[in-house]
């Protein structure tokens, strides 16, 4: 009997619910990506604010080191400055005054055997201001012939002139087609009635701004040759050692030849050159230099009325500058700068608060509470030099452009 072996068929065990789903693929978690992505945002935020932070903190520093290295060179510059008025008075009293660096101060330190500290160097360069030709006693006719010296033609720098002294003076009668209105423009203002205290005030007067402006509104080069020429502050004369070129040309009318001789002899070039920079005493000593015919050096003084002085002090890459406008006495003075000055009228004694005479000593403003002690060691100082002028570093105005070469 043949038995065949009966095959039982189980059925398999039902799958777990979700068995099937775990068996396909899990899509990858998304939170440990977004959680990085939150982090490195973080750093970097964190990494700007701490570069932003350093850089702050680097110029504070670097803010404050400047300071305090200008503070301790700022005290070099006025003892060299102090230094080299001593010696300038030294040869003003020996020689009658200042006439010249040929006189010898030229190197007022070496002089002295001024040594700076801590290694430093220092620099002293003078500029004559009495070199210029002072603006508050030109008069128009002078002034005229200046811009005609810069090329100007006859009318217009008798209207340029015209217009300077109308907002200089009140009361000025205008001899040109020149009628200012300032009264009705887009911003009404009113001529000072006194000289002008900055040579910005040049972009505010009527006719005179065509010829100093470019159309852009900015200075020209007649700007700067006005600048390099005229000086702001109140002397009798210009000094005929150091005057410039262009001032001997309108002021005492010295031709293109006697100019240059002048110029050749005080500067030690041309033909002089083998006896080198000399100085006059006088103005009958002139003569000899301009051929005697022609010009007029009576118009000209030979002493210094105005003198800047220039101190640069150097220590490796830090520099402190200071420039410091003296005068010894009154023999200048600077334009009145009080609040009155500007409105105020002329009294009927022809002198005015907005312009004094020229024999006024210049206003010295007492301090608010002093001693009686210090008030009277004030008095007994007896300085011998007027400060007209001083600016520090920034406050220095940058030299003006050399001329253009002669065609």
């Amino acid at each position: 009997m043949n038995v065949r072996a009966a095959t039982v068929s189980r059925p398999f065990p039902p799958a777990a619910p979700g068995a099937a789903a775990r068996l396909r693929l899990r899509p990858p978690r998304r939170e440990g990506a977004s959680v990085l992505v939150i982090v490195m945002i973080t750093l970097l935020f964190a990494a700007f604010a701490l570069v932003a932070f350093i850089e702050k903190a680097s110029n504070d520093l670097l803010v404050e080191h400047r300071e305090a290295q200008a503070r301790r060179l700022r005290m070099e510059a006025y003892s060299a400055l102090e230094v080299t008025l001593a010696v300038l008075e030294d040869f003003r009293l020996a020689t009658n005054g200042l006439h010249s660096p040929a006189e010898g101060w030229h190197d007022p330190l070496a002089f002295a055997g001024y040594v700076p500290t801590e290694d430093r160097t220092v620099d002293i360069a003078f500029d004559d201001e009495s070199a210029k030709l002072s603006l508050p006693t030109a008069n128009a006719q002078i002034l005229s012939r200046l811009f005609q010296v810069w090329e100007l033609t006859v009318a217009d720098a008798d209207a340029a002139a015209d217009a300077l002294m109308g907002w200089m003076k009140h009361g000025h009668t205008y001899t040109t087609s020149v009628t200012p209105d300032y009264d009705h423009g887009a911003i009404p203002y009113e001529a000072p009635g006194r000289p002008l205290r900055s040579y910005q005030e040049l972009a505010a007067i009527e006719k005179v701004r065509e010829f100093f402006y470019a159309a852009d509104g900015r200075p020209n080069e007649l700007w700067h040759r006005f600048v390099d020429n005229v000086s702001l502050l109140n002397f009798p004369k210009p000094n005929l050692n150091a005057a410039k070129p262009d001032i001997l040309m309108a002021l005492g009318q010295f031709d293109q030849t006697q100019q240059q001789n002048l110029t050749d002899y005080t500067s030690g070039k041309g033909s002089f050159q083998t006896q080198g920079p000399a100085f006059f005493q006088n103005t009958g000593d002139a003569a000899r230099i301009t051929g005697g015919t022609g010009g007029n050096s009576a118009a000209f003084a030979t002493t210094i009325s105005a003198l800047r002085v220039n101190v640069t002090v150097h220590d490796g890459r830090s520099e402190f500058r200071l420039a410091a406008v003296v005068t010894a006495g009154n023999a200048a003075q600077t334009v009145q700068t009080t609040a009155t000055s500007a409105t105020a009228k002329p009294s009927t004694s022809g002198s005015s608060t907005g312009n004094p005479p020229a024999n006024a000593a210049p206003s010295r403003a007492a301090p608010a509470a002093t001693a009686t002690g210090q008030n009277a060691a004030s008095r007994n100082l007896n300085y011998p030099f007027t400060l007209l002028e001083i600016r520090e570093n920034d406050e220095i105005p940058p030299p003006p452009p050399p001329p253009p070469p002669p065609p």
